[in-house]
């Protein structure tokens, strides 16, 4: 069988394209970022018809702000933990807390000035905390319950070892100068125990949601460090 993935930038966020049999897009990305993705897919050669499913890591605003004309153009179904899908079929998500003293005056600040409110999208697949296998799309990977970003957070493991982690981790310049845990969360104790539940999966390298990819001993010593500071 044949498989390949590929990083496609889609505003201030990743979306990763997953191609087995069928073709798995994660994340759709920031609003205005349709162009970006299709200009994505010609790159690759690929057309938005070949897309099955678009699987959301949750349901935050930068990760679901094309999904509506993405996923006319595609018309592949759409897929999102059942804790984040209120905010996919409202179009109206809530932005996270901040985790640190410069995440909590992000948070602050972009409550105060965004108002979100995207076009609402059906979710066709309801994800539950026991995730689920992408095996049928032909793609050696699951989606796993992760949560603590947002409370239906989820992120999907290759079985060669490349997690596709959402906001599990952050590496970009306006989030944090190094790798590592997010600097926005719904409750980051969460979010270290859902690297918990992960690293003993054999994940061997983190590809965030935002900024690139970087080796899975960082968040292993992360995780170290922030028990040690409790």
């Amino acid at each position: 069988m044949s498989f390949s993935f590929h990083r496609i930038p889609l505003g201030i966020c990743n979306s990763f394209l997953l191609r087995g049999e069928r073709t798995v897009l994660v994340d759709a990305g920031a609003q205005g970022s349709a162009k970006a993705f299709v200009r994505g897919l010609r790159a690759l050669n690929v057309e938005p018809k070949d897309i099955s499913l678009i699987l959301l890591t949750h349901g935050h605003w930068d990760h679901v702000g094309a999904l509506s004309p993405i996923q006319q153009m595609t018309g592949a179904k759409v897929a999102v933990h059942y804790r984040d899908q209120a905010w996919v079929e409202t179009g109206k998500p809530l932005f996270p807390p901040g985790v640190n003293s410069y995440g909590k005056a992000m948070s602050a600040l972009a409550r105060s000035l965004l108002r979100i409110h995207l076009p609402p999208v059906k979710v066709d697949v309801v994800l539950g905390d026991e995730g689920v296998s992408l095996e049928e799309y032909g793609i050696p990977a699951r989606a796993i319950y992760t949560p603590g970003h947002s409370m239906g957070h989820m992120s999907v493991l290759l079985d060669s070892g490349e997690g596709f982690v959402g906001d599990m981790a952050m590496n970009d310049w306006y989030l944090r100068l190094t790798p590592g845990l997010p600097i926005l969360a719904e409750d980051i104790c969460m979010v270290v125990e859902s690297w918990k539940k992960i690293l003993p999966m054999g994940i061997q390298r983190v590809y965030p949601a935002h900024g690139a990819d970087f080796p899975v001993e960082i968040m292993q010593k992360e995780i170290e460090a922030f028990g040690a500071n409790r």
